[in-house]
């Protein structure tokens, strides 16, 4: 009776070798250099969940966080060679092989989330992540929100409302051309300096200010040696759920649908917990005598970014995709 049984499996998979091929499940290993306590590493808990609850099993999701399996550099080469299935990347990643994507880490090119996620989660988006999948072997999934810088000052800079008071401001940024051209566009005299040493920068009056988002002037302690938080909102940074494109093409259209809908289902864990964190947070500095000046001229703030991108920083901007810069401004 057993042997006849198992003749009837063996006939049965000789017959049907793609039914049993399909029934076996698709492993995905997502990586990152992000610790526990960040918002989008819990969303890759949050996909993975999702992607395996919605297919039944048959797609898995390894998850490594604190890079466990890759440094930030080394992850970014592996997905591009297949080494590894899914990692975070993002624009300013990405400009190596898109120049014009710079743009998209630059001073006022979004001044809110709603245009940042109305850009990458929409038709814009969706073209930008197109290309990038064929010129560079990556595809974003979608775009993910993982803070606004904003600028942080001492006593002795007084209250800023507009650029042409961050004038002579010595404005802590790290030693690249990029951030240096984004500290010309804030209007200040950027400082370049490691993160390290920021804190007693601040405190010895070496740098009259820093920026970054709320929470990083939280955990590093600079509300102990500044005055001034001003909500700029001048960088709205997010990253990119990415996959392998031939892994991607590797699936069916069931198979990647799941992806989509896991992956924005976890966009918007991370969304909505950095924008909470962002809210909740005014009050512990309030708390620490802190001015929080809420409504600074965002307009004036973008408009000088833009002209002096254009004029003084125009190494960095010679490559901009200034048409879709434009259009990109009408989504407020």
């Amino acid at each position: 009776m057993k042997k006849a049984v198992f003749a009837v499996v063996a006939l049965l998979m000789l017959a049907s070798p793609v039914v049993f091929a399909q029934q076996k499940p698709v492993k995905l290993v997502f990586t990152s250099v992000s610790v526990p306590g960040d918002a989008h590493t819990q969303a890759m808990f949050v996909f993975k969940d999702e992607v395996e609850k919605l297919s039944g099993g048959q797609i898995q999701v390894d998850v490594y966080h604190s890079g466990q399996l890759f440094t930030q550099q080394a992850e970014q080469d592996a997905i591009r060679k297949g080494t590894v299935d899914m990692v975070y990347t993002s624009a300013q990643w990405l400009a190596e092989f898109i120049p014009y994507l710079s743009m998209f880490g630059a001073a006022y090119t979004f001044q809110s989330y709603d245009q940042m996620t109305k850009t990458f989660n929409g038709p814009i988006g969706k073209k930008i992540f197109e290309e990038v999948a064929q010129k560079t072997g990556i595809r974003p999934l979608v775009a993910y929100y993982l803070g606004t810088r904003q600028l942080n000052l001492t006593a002795k800079v007084g209250p800023i409302t507009r650029p042409e008071q961050m004038k002579g401001v010595k404005l802590r940024v790290p030693n690249s051309p990029t951030w240096i051209a984004m500290g010309k566009a804030l209007g200040a005299n950027p400082t370049p300096m490691a993160f390290n040493e920021v804190y007693m920068g601040l405190k010895t009056g070496a740098i009259e200010g820093q920026d970054n988002p709320l929470p990083t002037d939280k955990n590093a302690k600079f509300y102990e040696v500044t005055k001034y938080i001003v909500l700029t909102n001048h960088v709205v940074d997010s990253t990119w759920p990415s996959i392998n494109e031939k892994k991607w093409q590797s699936l069916t259209k069931e198979q990647q649908g799941w992806l989509m809908q896991a992956a924005e289902k976890a966009r918007q864990f991370c969304d909505k917990t950095n924008l909470d964190n962002e809210k909740n947070i005014l009050d512990f500095f309030r708390q620490q005598g802190l001015t929080v000046i809420e409504n600074p001229d965002r307009a004036a703030f973008a408009a000088y970014a833009k002209n002096s991108y254009l004029t003084e920083s125009k190494d960095i901007s010679k490559d901009w995709d200034l048409n879709l810069y434009e259009e990109i401004q009408k989504l407020k």
